[in-house]
């Protein structure tokens, strides 16, 4: 390997790079002229996306939320766009969620259950304190790490949303050909769920059949509707039910409470959200947004929800950066040759012809992620679900590496801040990346950094 990277070197710091490289860069590169990625300014719509529509969306997501809304009784912010700001409404945020969790005997467990049920995983970092419900006074506690946990204060950082919808409208097996395509010693790995709430829209989608897992640190969810559902629920606090073809989706229906012990009655279960009539097996009484009975077919997302998922689904790419001749040509090569390629894909995504979500088909993008999970090695966050074993905790999805420079923390946890050091944090799969560019001189590395930058 030592002599294959001083020939790289050579190579990269020769007037000779430019031809040499060219002629071992993969054909599938972007560039302005294949690709439709780079059609709008960072956080604009894609191409035929109604604007009028667009705008009510956005309004939904920016909108702040109170208690008498339903937001809480814990929560870790009051509006969408509060943790979605970097650099436009739609991108990262600086604000970083808590995890915890506990190891005994090398399974993971997620205080979900008997005979510690603390609510799961999610320490939220507000709650609504003490407020006047009637004539009773009520206090919200804030949520607390349990004292016997071994995994603690696990920080995941809110993500960039651009781009998504073409992401979601991708057919499962394209995940399928990707992992059967990379090295075996990079391989990742397709997780597969049966959505929490089915997109009615894709006839490929139901309550019974699994679906490819494409968004989320973990890959937790399956596509954008209950993707929207669950941070609405988990970061908000705010419940809702909707309907899929005639069948109550009542996933996101149930408050989080404080280390899930429920306030005292009266409390109206935490929040000031008007209470849904009590024994309706279809609405829990403590939803905060519901659409109603379900009967007879009936298949409609809760009114905010819907919102979330068109902001999302509709958001474009982030623009591709110029970059000069030589360092495109250069940075593409060495970007392939430490083999950060092997899990951050530059194999173009195409939409299809006519995407279920009404997307533009045939749509050539480059998010440069597989969107699987790979073992990170000590990278991993360390949080999974009750049962797993540690090494399905250490397994974390490719962040895309599209608009990364708008970025201002990298990693799960945002502990980089900058694509170097974000590198040199790579552990498990993809350590041998990490040592392949940490021997690289300043030179190739300031090349390779700045063509991802650019992406």
């Amino acid at each position: 390997m030592q002599r294959y990277l001083w020939t790289l070197r050579t190579l990269a710091t020769s007037g000779l790079a430019v031809t040499a490289i060219a002629a071992c860069a993969e054909a599938e590169q972007p560039s302005t002229a294949e690709t439709r990625q780079s059609v709008t300014a960072i956080g604009g719509a894609l191409p035929g996306t109604d604007p009028d529509r667009f705008a009510e969306a956005l309004d939904n997501f920016i909108a702040t939320e109170d208690i008498n809304d339903g937001l809480g009784p814990t929560f870790n912010e009051n509006a969408c766009a509060a943790c979605h700001t970097t650099p436009v409404i739609g991108g990262s945020g600086v604000q970083i969620e808590r995890r915890f969790g506990k190891v005994s005997r090398g399974v993971f467990f997620g205080y979900d259950r008997a005979p510690d049920n603390e609510g799961g995983t999610l320490r939220q970092l507000f709650s609504n304190g003490t407020y006047q419900s009637g004539n009773v006074t009520c206090t919200v506690a804030l949520d607390k790490e349990p004292a016997d946990a071994t995994v603690h204060n696990v920080g995941r950082r809110a993500l960039p949303l651009f781009g998504l919808g073409l992401v979601d409208a991708m057919p499962d097996s394209f995940f399928d050909s990707l992992a059967a395509s990379q090295p075996s010693l990079t391989r990742g790995t397709v997780l597969r769920a049966i959505p929490q709430f089915p997109d009615s829209r894709d006839p490929t989608q139901s309550l019974t059949k699994q679906r490819v897992a494409r968004f989320g640190i973990k890959d937790q969810q399956t596509n954008l509707v209950s993707f929207s559902g669950d941070a609405y629920i988990n970061e908000m606090g705010i419940t809702t039910q909707s309907c899929y073809k005639g069948t109550s989706i009542l996933a996101f229906a149930f408050e989080n409470y404080p280390n899930n012990i429920a306030p005292p009655a009266g409390c109206n279960g935490g929040d000031l959200a008007p209470a849904q009539p009590p024994g309706n097996p279809e609405i829990p009484v403590e939803t905060d947004d519901a659409v109603g009975s379900c009967a007879g077919g009936v298949d409609e997302i809760q009114d905010d929800l819907a919102n979330f998922l068109f902001f999302m689904e509709h958001l474009a790419p982030p623009p591709q950066a110029t970059l000069d001749p030589f360092t495109a040509v250069v940075g593409s090569f060495l970007f392939s040759a430490v083999g950060c390629a092997d899990c951050h894909t530059a194999k173009a995504f195409v939409t299809p012809a006519a995407p279920f979500n009404g997307l533009p088909g045939n749509f050539k993008f480059f998010p440069y992620s597989d969107f699987l999970v790979h073992d990170m090695g000590s990278l991993g966050d360390f949080i999974g679900g009750t049962g797993d074993s540690v090494a399905t905790t250490r397994l974390m999805r490719t962040a895309p590496l599209w608009g990364v420079r708008f970025n201002t923390q990298l990693l799960h946890d945002g502990r980089a801040h900058s694509v170097r050091e974000a590198i040199l944090a790579h552990d498990g799969q993809g350590l041998l990346a990490r040592l392949t560019f940490s021997v690289l001189g300043p030179t190739e590395q300031g090349i390779l950094t700045r063509f991802v930058n650019a992406l």
